[in-house]
């Protein structure tokens, strides 16, 4: 069974505590795509924690995690991330974590491209794109021009300084001759290869064949997606996207099985709306209002820790957001979040200059649009020990089929509070 686990919307939408739920049954968790830009927040048995790089199935004795050829790998945080857990008595070996050997790596210079280039729009324009500055789209770009080092490259010395010391004489016609920043030294980047990268060496594979391999022998795996369906960066709101493809169909291309199609999607959104980064937000909410829901939710981004943008829940967008997914059906978080309303908002269409539509726009049409609201009763109690769909109350379930029914896609998990337990799977 091969199933993707992706966000409806923007990101942040509890993919990590739903990949960490559903591991349970599963015998490998790989990630597909991005870096260290985005966080999973999961919290078990062991406490709670932030994930950047690893896959949220880290935590399961019997799981396998693969880090995808999709992804972008910083390695320095990425040592951190695996101190960090074995730290706290995760265990983690060449056994449980296979690092794809066509994996990309984020390099210190792209970590310095992405923030000078942020400063100059910011500059400039006075309009950044809201980038985490973590060098993912400095990366990406460089792997489509072909500029890149890859997990692979770290076994061959003397083709990694050559490959070293081109890429850098390149770059450096942009960082020195560009921004007028102080030029990058190829034996520093050697150097920082070596301490961050000699150790990973023993956990870097063909994570393809180890795949296919599995999926031959009827095993259960799960493709975890990083951030949402419209950070997307061919279906998203560009340019305030990612630079990575987040859909699920991509899963199977980013692990290294592209010839292998998936047997469910399942997507995730909140039950309401929240917004990292830049770019149009068109339920955004604000003050005091605003204040309340990002407190109630402790809305604040997991790898940044910049408070997230929030709003009611987009009918639109996430409609859009199931069909990009190709959801089968859907866990609605934090629905335990909107338990202080009296009267909880729902984006029901967007007004363009006077016209009503309930199709996702593009460019500057989404630039411009208005949100048009419905309000539904609230339940104002504590629904965070339901375990039944029917022992919640019953403005809290009108509210989660109105959901359903709005976006067009069944609602099978619900989760009504932060631990793993705390959840409603839908019979």
């Amino acid at each position: 069974m091969l199933t993707a686990i992706s966000g409806i919307n923007w990101g942040d939408e509890g993919k990590g505590r739903m990949v960490d739920l559903l591991s349970e049954n599963a015998d490998i968790v790989a990630r597909y795509q991005g870096g260290n830009n985005a966080g999973h927040t999961v919290i078990n048995e062991f406490g709670e924690f932030k994930l950047n790089l690893l896959p949220s199935g880290i935590f399961r004795k019997n799981v396998v995690n693969i880090m995808g050829n999709g992804m972008v790998i910083d390695l320095k945080h990425l040592i951190g991330e695996m101190k960090n857990l074995t730290g706290r008595g995760i265990s983690i070996s060449p056994e449980n974590l296979k690092i794809s050997d066509k994996a990309t790596i984020v390099l210190p210079y792209h970590v310095d491209l992405d923030r000078l280039e942020e400063e100059r729009l910011t500059r400039v324009t006075g309009k950044p794109y809201g980038s985490t500055r973590r060098g993912i789209a400095p990366v990406y770009g460089d792997k489509y021009l072909k500029k890149t080092i890859r997990m692979s490259d770290l076994f061959f010395e003397d083709d990694l300084r050559e490959k070293v010391t081109n890429i850098v004489a390149y770059k450096n016609l942009l960082i020195h001759g560009g921004y007028n920043a102080e030029p990058v030294n190829p034996d520093d980047i050697m150097a920082w290869l070596h301490e961050y990268g000699d150790p990973l060496k023993e956990y870097v594979c063909d994570c393809g064949a180890y795949l296919r391999k599995a999926h031959n022998e009827g095993k259960n795996i799960i493709f975890e997606a990083q951030l949402g369906a419209l950070r997307d960066i061919d279906f998203g709101i560009y340019p305030y996207t990612s630079s990575s493809s987040t859909i699920a169909a991509y899963a199977p291309i980013g692990s290294g099985i592209p010839g292998i199609k998936l047997d469910k999607s399942i997507g995730i959104m909140k039950a309401y709306s929240t917004c990292v980064g830049a770019g149009p937000f068109t339920v955004r909410m604000s003050g005091e209002e605003a204040e309340k829901l990002r407190k109630a939710g402790g809305e604040y981004g997991a790898a940044t820790g910049r408070p997230r943008e929030v709003g009611a829940f987009d009918v639109v967008a996430s409609k859009y957001g199931v069909i990009l997914q190709g959801a089968d059906e859907v866990a609605l978080t934090k629905l335990d979040v909107l338990s202080y309303m009296d009267k909880i908002p729902v984006c029901v269409a967007y007004d363009i200059d006077g016209e009503i539509t309930t199709e996702f726009p593009s460019g500057l049409r989404l630039d411009i649009a208005k949100p048009v609201y419905e309000y539904l009763d609230g339940w104002k109690c504590d629904i965070s020990a339901c375990r039944t769909k029917e022992e919640l109350p019953e403005n809290a379930r009108k509210y989660v089929d109105y959901i359903a029914e709005k976006v067009g896609c069944n609602i099978k998990y619900i989760s009504v509070g932060a631990s793993r337990e705390a959840y409603i799977e839908v019979k």
